[in-house]
This record gives C-alpha cells, structure tokens and sequence, in this order.
C-alpha cells in the first residue's frame, strides 16, 4: 500500500488500512466499549463515520484531500467487539471533486452507506 494521507490518525478509532489501490480501500475497524454512549452498549455513530470518512479519504489517497459534504445512511447499530469493514470507491472524478461511495460491512450485514464529496486542494487546507 501506499498510503498518501491521513498517515498519523488513530487507527484503533477509524481503522487500519487492509487494501488500498488506485480509487479503492478496505479498511478494518473492531469497536470497544470505549466507544459506546448508554447501558445499551450501542457504539457512537461518530466512530463508524470516522470509519467511513477515513476509507473515503485513502481511496482517493491525496495529502490534500478533505471532504466537501457527506450523505449516509446509518442502516444497523453497532456494538462493541465487532469487526467492521469499510471500502470506499471512487465513483467520479470532476477537476479537483472526487465523488466517493462507501459501504460499511459487519460480517454480511451492512451497516452504514454513504456518498463522500471530497476535494483535492493544490496545498493543505492549513497552509496559508
């Protein structure tokens, strides 16, 4: 794999790269019970987006990529100990727009789905 961005984030909260290619990741994420917000065990729905944001961010492998705007769909809950797999494609490309879909699997379940508007900046977001 070579990986372009995103190389310090916390991967025991979004997740280890398993598969990365040209407009394409997998990456895997086990919850934990840090993760969970009641008595329920249910896990934080921000942790599967991170999964999620994460995947989109590696497929399109830039170290000015950041992401425009997201539509998802939370389609199942999650709980701690589960391993969850996220891959992200690369639908289109539009000058500096990437156009990203990203479906996160638990087992045969699948638990989240999502449309990622990223763009490709000529520097970082930071750089003034």
């Amino acid at each position: 794999m070579n990986i372009r961005t995103h190389q310090t984030i916390n991967r025991a909260l979004c997740g280890t790269p398993i598969e990365q290619g040209e407009g394409f990741c997998r990456i895997e994420l086990l919850t934990s019970d840090r993760m969970t917000v009641d008595d329920h065990h249910l896990v934080h729905g921000g942790f599967v987006f991170g999964l999620a944001d994460h995947a989109a961010m590696l497929a399109v492998n830039d170290p000015n990529v950041v992401l425009g705007s997201a539509s998802v769909k939370f389609l199942k809950p999650v709980q701690p100990n589960q391993m969850l797999i996220a891959e992200a494609h690369v639908n289109t490309v539009e000058g500096k727009k990437q156009n990203v879909h990203v479906k996160i699997m638990r087992q045969t379940d699948i638990v989240f789905d999502g449309n990622f508007v990223c763009f490709v900046l000529n520097k970082h977001v930071l750089d003034s």
